[in-house]
């Protein structure tokens, strides 16, 4: 019988929203249907229960996150294996990198902290510099999910470019076009306009919001976490079925999940011309130099007067998005992981 390869995990980033906890929650679930991997999940919150969803083993600890940034990535006294028992392999999360004799592999969603740390807390960015001196020191592989992210890796660290794997993240979820009266009692209950263009909210400067806002002026802009509050998945699904665009000119982003999501639900994208937006959104989306207010407001004119604009990229956001799946990011993952146990 054929030896399983036994993967740790942490899948802590899971209790928290946003594009890293979409990322471990679709991989660990993927990973957990595959026979040639024997999974055994690290997850710790105060607040969260470990997910019923994963199939494999979830060693689930009722303590905070940030006691363990401190043990694993400060202290280094004890090592994973403490917790989750004899490994082969360890992926870990965005935020810890604890000692381990198994070979290391860990996941970079962006260096946004390294690369830009005006954008961020000065704890956030001593977290992330602390964790990069020791991924350099100690890390066997890394996954990177852009093209851009990688060469963003090369330009702010010593990790050579033979230990950085692209493999590229999948849709939020398994969106899709919705009825004409879902869409309508959705837009009520949240009394939206018929028409609006949707854009992504977030914290600091990194979304753009300022120039989204002054090239949107003559329009119903919808903001998320804004003008409307952050919906779970299925009123997510709906709002992208409401709108009339996506406008998503941000000034960085290390993958672009909203991108994929949006052509799923055969919503027009306008997204920047810069960072990974180009690598997901392909000739689907049409881009933006970011930092151009006249440059957005021309897009936008452009893509909300011309309907057959509009059919020609929804289109092309139908065939785009397939290239993309979390199906296709597991398979290239559990690869990764065969030949690190070369």
């Amino acid at each position: 019988m054929k030896k399983k390869i036994k993967v740790g995990m942490d899948i802590s980033q899971i209790a928290h929203k946003g594009g890293v906890a979409t990322y471990t929650q679709n991989l660990a679930r993927e990973l957990s249907n595959i026979e040639d991997l024997e999974m055994v999940y690290f997850f710790s919150s105060l607040r969260k229960k470990a997910p019923l969803f994963i199939h494999g083993n979830v060693k689930n600890f009722r303590l905070p996150p940030t006691l363990f940034e401190m043990l694993f990535n400060r202290w280094r006294n004890i090592s994973i294996e403490k917790f989750l028992g004899p490994l082969d392999i360890f992926h870990s999360s965005d935020w810890t990198e604890p000692p381990s004799s198994a070979k290391k592999i860990t996941t970079y969603h962006d260096v946004v902290a390294l690369k830009y740390p005006q954008w961020s807390h000065p704890k956030i960015v001593a977290v992330h510099k602390r964790r990069l001196y020791l991924v350099e020191k100690e890390i066997d592989m890394i996954i990177a999910v852009s093209q851009s992210t990688k060469k963003d890796l090369m330009e702010i660290s010593s990790i050579p470019e033979e230990k950085i794997t692209v493999i590229y993240e999948g849709p939020t979820a398994d969106f899709k076009p919705q009825s004409k009266e879902q869409v309508e009692s959705f837009r009520k209950k949240y009394k939206l306009p018929d028409k609006f263009v949707l854009a992504i909210g977030g914290i600091g400067e990194r979304r753009n919001l300022g120039r989204i806002k002054q090239a949107a002026k003559d329009y119903n802009l919808v903001i998320t976490g804004q003008t409307i509050p952050w919906l779970e998945l299925d009123e997510l699904e709906l709002l992208y079925n409401s709108a009339s665009v996506l406008l998503y000119a941000s000034l960085y982003e290390g993958f672009g999940l909203p991108l994929l999501d949006a052509f799923l639900c055969g919503l027009p994208v306008i997204t920047s011309n810069v960072s990974s937006m180009p690598e997901v959104g392909g000739d689907a989306a049409e881009y933006v130099n970011p930092e151009s207010v006249i440059d957005i407001e021309n897009k936008l004119k452009a893509v909300t007067s011309d309907e057959e604009k509009r059919k020609e990229m929804i289109k092309k956001g139908f065939e785009q998005v397939k290239k993309f799946s979390w199906e296709k990011t597991a398979e290239e993952t559990v690869r990764a992981y065969k030949e690190l146990m070369k």
